[in-house]
């Protein structure tokens, strides 16, 4: 599954580790695919060895087997990354121009022993977001209910179906997920109304709302579904009703899900 966004600071990557947290509390096996150069979900889930990094499975001449670049996170065996470092920027915007042939799906062929496999796209429409598209068979869109929500929304969807049309038939919409919501807050509720409107079977139920504890459990390299505080038991609840969501759209069972890979 591609987890993906407009812009930057949305949350995208707090989006994707609540998933992967919520896939290890099913003990699912799940692999993190950080392909954003910023590398955020990487600092998260502190992998204790990292040989190869994203950049080298992807690289044009010579690249490293996905098998050989995996390492375990520091949240358990259960959770295997593919790091993310600054080096990707080049390959989101290659300076010859020339699109990269869809190697994120060439290089994901190789994976194995995975029920769940999460992309943690850049915050752009760019080369690499449109490559892990083209290796997904689900795609989630995240953003926050400001005023242009609705915008980001359609252009990240409009992508969504491009890359669908064109290089990969099985891809689908998981959703939107709106993030960081305030209940109290007029103007977050208009534009939730605004996009509910325009997506109404796309906007996913319910919505994420703004908690500090999923900004703390992330500086602690932890889980939010292991952040002592009802905040933290409230964000891991929405985020197992949004992998349960997900793995149905995908057809992989539900909840205790079958095994299978899907990304």
């Amino acid at each position: 599954m591609s987890v993906l966004s407009l812009k930057g600071g949305v949350g995208k990557t707090s989006v994707a580790l609540g998933l992967a947290g919520a896939a290890l509390a099913q003990r699912l096996r799940c692999v993190v695919v950080d392909l954003d150069p910023q590398g955020n979900a990487t600092t998260v889930l502190s992998p204790g060895d990292v040989k190869f990094t994203a950049n080298d499975v992807l690289a044009r001449d010579h690249p490293v087997a996905i098998g050989d670049a995996l390492a375990v996170s520091g949240w358990g065996e259960q959770v295997r990354l593919l790091a993310g470092e600054p080096a990707l920027e080049r390959r989101n915007h290659p300076p010859d121009g020339v699109p990269g042939r869809h190697y994120v799906r060439t290089a994901l062929a190789g994976l194995r022993d995975a029920d769940l496999v999460l992309l943690d796209c850049p915050p752009s429409l760019a080369e690499l977001t449109r490559n892990a598209l083209a290796a997904s068979d689900v795609a989630l869109v995240v953003t926050e209910p400001t005023a242009f929500a609705l915008a980001g929304a359609q252009q990240a969807l409009d992508a969504v179906d491009a890359v669908r049309r064109a290089h990969n038939l099985r891809l689908r919409p998981a959703g939107i997920v709106v993030n960081r919501f305030r209940a109290g807050s007029a103007e977050h509720r208009f534009r939730l109304d605004e996009l509910i409107a325009a997506y109404r079977d796309l906007v996913i139920d319910p919505v994420l709302p703004e908690r500090s504890a999923i900004s703390r459990a992330q500086g602690a390299g932890l889980p939010v579904q292991r952040w002592p505080s009802p905040g933290a038991r409230e964000a891991g609840r929405v985020f197992a009703g949004y992998l349960e969501l997900i793995m149905r759209s995908a057809g992989v069972g539900a909840g205790p899900f079958s095994k299978g890979a899907s990304r």
